[in-house]
């Protein structure tokens, strides 16, 4: 009898013979997953998930905070991408405002608002949020994560590129916009860890309109 060939690992995965081995890249879809489902992103559980050992996870993906730090951005920033597609095309303008003396909000201010409205809808967000405030806070809001850091840089881009375009009119130096904005943000997305009350999209609305109108269309 001839004996068993095995095959090169490519030959394997060909024919479909191949042993599915997890990745770094499976691991933070995984948890990914869970946090969209309102679960807690809890490490060993993760591990044995994917049936490796807690100190493969750590090495694929860092600790848990650089993990959620991870899932936090791929949330957000597809969703200021698909934002700004939406509503930052050229030859769009702003909204109108009460009159054509006046500048209605600019297409940056409804990236901006309607990002605020997609973190406080999504459930994931605010289970973690109700959980581990704290955590949530310390990650998103300072420099332990970089995550503010990224989305600042990212607001700064999209401001920038709006002010070029003529779409954009702020009193505000440009500049200065980004931390500001980002600020802002928070403060009205975190709004029942800092003060209690509900966050409220609509009152967010109102002072980023204000910080970000367009250009007079009269």
């Amino acid at each position: 009898m001839p004996a068993c060939h095995t095959g090169t690992p490519l030959q394997r995965q060909l024919t479909g013979t191949a042993v599915a081995r997890p990745t770094a890249l499976d691991a933070f879809r995984q948890a990914r997953r869970t946090f969209l489902a309102g679960d807690r992103v809890d490490m060993q559980a993760l591990a044995r998930t994917l049936n490796v050992d807690r100190a493969t996870l750590y090495r694929w993906v860092g600790s848990r905070e650089q993990l959620l730090s991870e899932i936090l951005w791929s949330l957000i920033d597809p969703t200021i991408e698909k934002l700004r597609k939406a509503h930052c095309q050229p030859g769009q303008s702003a909204t109108p405002g009460p009159s054509l003396a006046v500048p209605g909000p600019s297409p940056a201010a409804a990236v901006i608002t309607g990002t605020v409205r997609a973190v406080i809808a999504n459930q994931g967000m605010q289970r973690f949020l109700d959980r581990e405030g704290d955590l949530a806070l310390r990650l998103l809001t300072t420099k332990a994560s970089g995550f503010e850091t990224r989305l600042i840089g990212l607001i700064g881009e999209l401001i920038r590129e709006e002010a070029e375009s003529g779409r954009l009119t702020a009193a505000v130096p440009i500049d200065d916009l980004p931390y500001v904005l980002v600020r802002i943000m928070e403060s009205y997305i975190y709004l029942g860890l800092i003060t209690g009350e509900h966050p409220d999209p609509d009152r967010a609305a109102r002072v980023i309109n204000a910080l970000l109108p367009g250009p007079p269309l009269g």
